[in-house]
């Protein structure tokens, strides 16, 4: 890879990772898994104690592993798939635009996901680490 691709991985992971990060904090620090829980009641998410929960962890946990750039291109399709459930069940026939509810943010971060699953986390990586010290063992 050249260094601009490398370069550029990283920042979209960087950038990928901090909206997600922000988005899982958000779910457990100010509006409270509770809260998060009562908004996806509203939504017509099926078990909303628990489906809160796995959406604040994925944000969370999952922003930081692409952060890092750990196991990438794993969780950056669960993270898709999340972002496939949000639009299902909260954006769909809302339009694109966000401040009319549509899927814009959802869709950035599903096809922003799902390149970097597609290309993985590129040289900066933890991935890039592991793989080579696998490849000098």
């Amino acid at each position: 890879m050249t260094t601009f691709k490398d370069v550029s991985l990283l920042l979209a992971r960087i950038l990928l990772g901090v909206i997600l990060i922000a988005h899982g904090w958000q779910k457990f620090n100010e509006w409270t898994l509770a809260g998060t829980a009562e908004a996806f009641g509203g939504m017509g998410v099926p078990a909303p104690g628990l489906t809160s929960a796995i959406a604040a962890v994925i944000e969370l946990v999952g922003g930081i592993f692409l952060l890092i750039g750990a196991a990438t291109p794993w969780v950056a399709v669960v993270i898709a798939l999340q972002m496939l459930a949000a639009y299902l069940f909260a954006h769909i026939g809302n339009g694109v635009f966000i401040s009319n509810g549509g899927f814009e943010l959802v869709g950035a971060i599903a096809a922003a996901s799902l390149a970097l699953a597609a290309v993985g986390a590129g040289r900066f990586s933890v991935d890039h680490l592991l793989a080579s010290r696998r490849a000098r063992d």
